[in-house]
């Protein structure tokens, strides 16, 4: 992985715990739109464009507006002291959870773009869907075609979320009263 990725990847890590560290409300959720932001452009990255549609719509989109629109609705108290803020027993769990993660991601990550890879994932599965995917399906896009035909229903579940999603959100936003 390059530069960028690693970049990305302490980006999403340092988000995702210092969301789980704010007691203010408000500044865990700006928080959580931006991990949600950097997820789906490290799904970018990665060469994910449906999953990283995906998180953006959902994550960053959807998710962000309907909390702040919850919380708008609600008071939040305020405190000035830095321990009344941070959760500490959320700050000795998010580090647990960050070494338990560090430790089995990394390894991993070597194999990431490696054409030599193949052997790292489930060599008899990967390699029959890439010799047989332009047969059994006829489409000449190895990606396209896996999502289309053999993930199709998975594609579909993808697609009903993303609507229902954002039926939702538009429900919510049409009783919405902005004072």
């Amino acid at each position: 992985m390059s530069a960028v990725a690693y970049t990305l990847v302490v980006f999403v890590l340092l988000t995702a715990v210092a969301t789980a560290l704010f007691r203010d409300v408000l500044s865990a959720i700006v928080v959580f739109g931006a991990y949600s932001l950097g997820m789906a452009i490290l799904y970018t990255f990665l060469l994910a464009p449906d999953v990283a549609m995906t998180e953006a719509a959902i994550g960053a989109g959807v998710t962000t507006i309907l909390l702040l629109l919850t919380i708008a609705r609600t008071s939040r108290p305020s405190s000035d002291r830095i321990f009344e803020r941070v959760n500490v027993p959320a700050l000795v769990v998010c580090g647990a959870f960050l070494v338990v993660m560090l430790a089995t991601v990394l390894p991993a990550t070597e194999a990431v773009g490696d054409p030599e890879a193949i052997a790292w994932a489930n060599p008899e599965v990967t390699g029959y869907y890439i010799e047989n995917t332009y047969e059994d399906t006829g489409v000449q896009n190895a990606v396209t075609a896996v999502l289309a035909a053999y993930r199709g229903f998975d594609t579909f579940g993808e697609a009903v979320v993303v609507f229902a999603a954002g039926v939702a959100t538009l429900l919510v936003l049409g009783r919405e009263v902005f004072a």
